[in-house]
């Protein structure tokens, strides 16, 4: 086995001799199909994902938490920002006309009385009905089938 350590002059010589020979090739290669010299550029790095102000301050929060739980201290609150809005509250008289509302939107629906809602009756079509003649002529092409398949051997068209 020959290792990088055991390798003589002439072997590194002719090595070497291959290595200018193969970059020759490529350059001339490189010429004759007209690629670019530089490889492709690299695609644009991934957006980072930013966070609010919000998140960050909830972060960092949590992140003096774990350590003063680590270091055994207690945790000086931040002054208090501004309170946030709350829900937005409605009347008892305006949820019951909204729930009075839907509740018959629904039952129109489902009576079919809304028109967008109302699916579409497809028409059924009728059972195809071949005439005597016809079905005639089929049975007698199928009898022939299996005569003609019974006389080769077979059990099965």
């Amino acid at each position: 086995m020959n290792t990088l350590i055991h390798i003589e002059p002439k072997q590194l010589r002719r090595a070497a001799d291959l290595q200018e020979t193969i970059l020759k090739l490529q350059d001339e290669l490189t010429e004759i199909l007209g690629a670019p010299e530089t490889p492709a550029e690299a695609p644009e790095p991934r957006k980072k994902y930013k966070f609010s102000a919000a998140a960050r301050a909830k972060m960092r929060k949590a992140q003096k938490e774990r350590w003063a739980k680590i270091k055994g201290e207690t945790v000086t609150e931040a002054p208090a920002k501004a309170a946030k809005k709350g829900k937005r509250n409605i009347s008892a008289a305006l949820r019951k006309a909204r729930s009075e509302r839907m509740k018959a939107m629904w039952a129109a629906r489902r009576m079919g009385k809304v028109a967008k809602t109302a699916p579409a009756k497809a028409v059924k079509k009728g059972k195809r009905k071949f005439s005597a003649a016809a079905r005639a002529a089929m049975a007698a092409a199928a009898k022939a089938r299996w005569a003609k398949a019974k006389a080769a051997g077979r059990k099965s068209l």
